[in-house]
């Protein structure tokens, strides 16, 4: 049975994006008529990203008292730190590769510059590898102050 386009499940998000980018440019046009609406939009923008960042500071809190019932829970904590000690070096390993490896040689790789030199390069090249929305603010933050990219490009 080949599904038909109003019985796929999920949001449409091409519509969305369109939606958006024909909005951006109807506003843009309007001049000085769409400020009010594009002022309100960006005082949204800012209000999200003050709330996202409160909850990625709460949020730690609430998965250490989950993670801690889960510890009374076990019989074996043994079996556990050492599960979970592997799992942080491995972990931490991989963050090290994927950042001091990987990363550098990609912008290396794209600009022909010493990644080290520039003090904004990694928080660059790392922002584009970001998948969780949860990570935005810091993201945004870093690609202002690190690499003086303009407001409204980031």
């Amino acid at each position: 049975q080949i599904p038909v386009g109003t019985e796929i499940k999920g949001m449409n998000i091409l519509g969305l994006v369109m939606f958006a980018l024909v909005l951006g440019v109807a506003l843009k046009k309007l001049g000085p008529e769409g400020e009010d609406l594009i002022r309100f939009f960006n005082s949204f923008n800012e209000a999200t990203m003050v709330l996202v960042t409160w909850i990625m500071w709460y949020v730690p809190i609430g998965i250490m008292f989950l993670v801690g019932s889960k510890i009374v829970e076990m019989e074996d904590i043994v079996l556990l730190v050492t599960s979970l000690g592997k799992y942080i070096f491995a972990s931490i390993l991989g963050h090290v590769i994927h950042g001091g490896i990987i990363l550098p040689l990609i912008y290396f790789a794209a600009t022909r510059q010493n990644p080290y030199q520039h003090p904004g390069a990694l928080c660059f090249i790392s922002s584009c590898s970001i998948s969780s929305s949860a990570t935005l603010p810091s993201m945004i933050k870093c690609i202002e102050e690190n690499n003086k990219v303009d407001k409204r490009i980031s």
